[in-house]
């Protein structure tokens, strides 16, 4: 497949993964590791911002065991909305081709009468 200034789909694709495959290295070598939730920065910057006097008014329904308890959660939930997503994708996407099924026999139909 060829896009307007003549470079293939292939070699855009291969360009994105290369390029992060080198950013995953960078930051693999570097040691700086910072991964936590944007729910825990946000915590930190209003903690700085009221001098710790803040304390939040919700707390959550359930407290999950651990952190790994907690990543399977998440990406059970990520997966759920994964698949109700690409379900109705799908299935607008059949009932477009329907209906252009629909309406080319429809049409040979009137041009052949």
């Amino acid at each position: 497949m060829k896009i307007g200034s003549g470079m293939s789909l292939e070699a855009i694709v291969l360009g994105l993964v290369l390029l992060f495959i080198a950013a995953f290295a960078y930051t693999a070598s570097t040691g700086i590791h910072q991964w936590s939730g944007a729910d825990s920065q946000a915590e930190g910057v209003i903690s700085d911002l009221t001098g710790g006097a803040y304390e939040p008014w919700y707390s959550s329904i359930y407290e999950p065991q651990s952190g790994e308890i907690e990543s399977l959660l998440f990406a059970l939930q990520a997966a759920i909305g994964s698949l109700i997503i690409g379900y109705f994708l799908g299935y607008y996407r059949a009932m477009a081709r329907a209906r252009a099924a629909s309406a080319a026999a429809e049409r040979d139909g009137k041009q052949d009468a």
